[in-house]
């Protein structure tokens, strides 16, 4: 008798166990800051609030085209993301071109690797012939997020009604690059018609990882995990969709394997945070680095279960037509949440940062906010 998932290919890559971890380190980062950068509180002339004390913020009224051509604002505006999480811009008049500006900038001001730029998203890109805006136009570089591909591509994933577990999308963007997403910025212009239904979750991974005990953050430290995507050669093969093989906003983001091994525990080079990386829906098909297959199984189900099931360390934002959410990808999960049967679409840009890299001289979120006396 066939396994249940005999259908998955669940296969561990073969590795030597006795072989020494390679955690990468700042210096081969790419990173070209030198220390975290500081808040200059340029934003709180405009109305914000914590959606929640661990995770998201929101500004109701202020536009980010107002502030697009202020560095000194949009910098802030990186740090406050990174240090929450997300943040939440409500009905937006910023366009796909201001949008790509945006996601390059916050990215360059805060000191992300010259030769890091927009993603161009394998399968999620211009072949798909979905237009970016109005005029039809096509593009690389921005990820259209689209509730129609989703259902013909991932079926019994994303279609209304699933009796598969709704946790098990939660994960990062593109972990699966060399070079992964610092900055995400998801646009929604269509919503359900029912005016319900296709709300998005994040969690934080720093505060994930200041739930672990002691021993555990010192042995989750020590590990690195391959990251891998397998499901996009199986949509071109099964759809005939063509990929994106060449340069993908990096020199190092090319091929079509989609796996790249990364520090489980990844430091925030804007904040110099700890937080939990190596977790999630991109390690389904992933791996524990230099473990058995049985150990693997046992890390990644922990550290999923440390992300989804804390409610606490978790944020729901329910979109309202042209709202805008941007988050850190180093340090937030995100989930869709598919409870719908209308069409849902939006314009997601994503920008690329540094190597992860883990500093054993940063601090996790706790402490650097005990240090400063503030409430956790």
């Amino acid at each position: 008798m066939a396994p249940p998932a005999a259908d998955v290919d669940l296969a561990v890559r073969p590795v030597e166990i006795d072989a020494p971890l390679k955690v990468r380190s700042k210096t081969d980062s790419g990173s070209r800051l030198s220390a975290p950068l500081k808040y200059t509180g340029s934003l709180d002339q405009y109305e914000h609030f914590d959606v929640t004390p661990v995770i998201g913020e929101e500004f109701p009224k202020l536009q980010l085209t107002d502030i697009l051509s202020d560095d000194n604002k949009l910098r802030d505006l990186a740090i406050l993301v990174s240090q929450r999480g997300v943040v939440f811009f409500r009905n937006q008049d910023i366009g796909i071109d201001d949008q790509k500006v945006l996601g390059q900038k916050l990215g360059e001001l805060t000191g992300k690797p010259e030769t890091s730029k927009l993603h161009r998203h394998a399968l999620s890109n211009s072949k798909r012939g979905i237009a970016v805006d109005e005029n039809g136009k096509l593009d690389d570089e921005v990820s259209v997020i689209s509730s129609d591909l989703n259902r013909a591509y991932y079926k019994d994933r994303f279609g209304y009604g699933s009796r598969r577990i709704a946790s098990e999308g939660w994960h990062a963007d593109i972990t699966f690059e060399n070079i992964p997403s610092d900055y995400a910025i998801l646009k929604l212009h269509t919503l359900p018609t029912d005016g319900s239904g296709g709300d998005t979750l994040w969690a934080s991974g720093y505060e994930a990882y200041d739930r672990l005990s002691p021993p555990w953050q010192k042995f989750a430290e020590n590990l690195t995990a391959t990251h891998h995507q397998p499901n996009f050669n199986r949509v071109a093969k099964q759809f005939g969709a063509e990929l994106i093989s060449g340069d993908r906003g990096a020199p190092e983001n090319t091929g079509l394997d989609f796996q790249a091994s990364h520090p489980v525990v990844r430091t925030n080079p804007v904040t110099g945070w700890k937080s939990l990386f190596g977790a999630a829906h991109q390690l389904e098909q992933g791996w524990i680095d230099g473990v058995t297959e049985r150990e693997s199984d046992i890390i990644k189900a922990y550290f999923l279960q440390m992300v989804a099931e804390n409610h606490d360390l978790q944020v729901r934002f329910r979109w309202g037509e042209n709202d805008v959410a941007v988050w850190d990808n180093r340090s937030v999960f995100h989930t869709a949440t598919n409870d719908y049967t209308g069409k849902r679409q939006g314009n997601r840009v994503v920008s690329l940062g540094e190597k992860p890299y883990y500093d054993p001289e940063s601090v996790s979120r706790r402490e650097a906010l005990e240090r400063i006396g503030k409430t956790i």
